[in-house]
């Protein structure tokens, strides 16, 4: 729900990377691997190069959401060897047998390459950090047009403000939703509290009429092209709209917010656990993450990656690279079981309806 959404280019590249274009003669004597990732996640000419230095065919396919996603791993009509899940989903995975162990003695770059720092946020959905290794993390905040919005931006609640009425983009997706208005009330946005849920529900309708949308990626362009004021988004897709548009701004709300962690894991049935962790090691090594980090804007865990980075203004962004010790309130989604999920899909269908 995070990741850029070009179709068109998805499409040409998932159709090079099926049919072995633009990969070397040799690729596939070594057998194949089965990617799961994000739509536009990736640099595709990673993709090639793991597969001209291994021999390993890669063979890639990609979701928009997590809960799309999970369904189609949990019936295992494919058997992928590689899946990048968000850190919720991850723990729904480990929970429900849908994960392996992996042997982290066969991928030195991710022992040696991901911040200890990162491994501690993941023993939160991971514990022992057995199932998952980093790929990349953020966080969730409000990105504003100075043009258009001209105080200042430090809470969650402006969110709720009339005057900006039709000029707000909200995440369409349950638990975004409900982590900004639960934080603006000061609570946890993995609260199981039905009174709080309701309150805040009731929020969420009472705000609808002031949304113009509700959208996934969408935010990006929207904002780029000053069709609205402001937009909850994710860190990395902020640094891409400032690209192309100097007048947004990011920040990240006083009552906190989530920070987020993608990682890659490798399901139970996966018939190819050796390439797996063969593809995985190779996506941590600090050159190939550097060309990940460039190519997507979302922040690496990869600290060798990091020592690479030439543009100083990336290096020290703000945004990229948060001290979140200045920051209270912040948490990483867990999963909160078959009620929690039920719970939540039902309350937002009120908002939604």
């Amino acid at each position: 729900m995070k990741k850029l959404t070009a179709l068109l280019l998805c499409g040409i590249t998932a159709v090079s990377l099926l049919t072995g274009c633009g990969s070397d003669s040799n690729a596939g004597v070594n057998g194949e691997v089965y990617v799961y990732n994000w739509g536009e996640y990736i640099d595709p000419e990673t993709l090639d190069m793991f597969e001209e230095e291994t021999g390993i065919k890669v063979i890639y396919d990609e979701f928009d959401i997590n809960e799309n996603m999970y369904p189609k791993v949990e019936a295992g009509a494919v058997a992928y060897d590689v899946v990048c899940p968000s850190d919720y989903m991850i723990q729904k995975m480990i929970d429900n047998g849908l994960l392996q162990e992996l042997n982290f003695d066969n991928m030195p770059n991710a022992k040696a390459n991901i911040g200890a720092q990162y491994y501690e946020q993941a023993a939160a959905f991971d514990p022992g950090n057995k199932y998952c290794v980093p790929y990349c993390w953020g966080t969730v905040g409000i990105l504003y047009n100075k043009t258009m919005v001209t105080e200042p931006v430090t809470s969650w609640s402006i969110l709720w403000d009339e005057k900006y009425d039709d000029n707000i983009l909200m995440q369409d997706s349950v638990r975004d939703a409900f982590m900004v208005a639960l934080k603006a009330k000061g609570y946890s946005m993995n609260t199981m509290d039905k009174s709080q849920l309701e309150e805040v529900t009731n929020d969420l309708i009472a705000q609808k009429p002031l949304v113009q949308a509700y959208v996934l990626d969408q935010v990006r362009d929207k904002m780029i092209g000053g069709e609205a004021a402001l937009g909850v988004i994710y860190s990395g897709e902020a640094i891409y709209t400032q690209r192309d548009n100097a007048d947004l701004e990011y920040v990240i709300p006083e009552e906190g917010t989530n920070v987020w962690i993608d990682g890659w894991v490798v399901p139970k049935n996966a018939p190819n656990k050796e390439n797996a962790e063969k593809f995985i090691d190779f996506m941590c090594r600090g050159d190939i993450a550097l060309m990940n980090f460039e190519y997507i804007t979302y922040s690496t865990p990869n600290t060798a990656a990091q020592a690479l980075i030439e543009d100083e203004d990336i290096k020290n962004s703000k945004i990229a690279f948060p001290d979140l010790s200045q920051y209270e309130n912040l948490e990483t989604y867990r999963y909160l079981g078959e009620e929690g999920d039920e719970l939540y899909n039902s309350l937002w269908k009120k908002v939604k309806g």
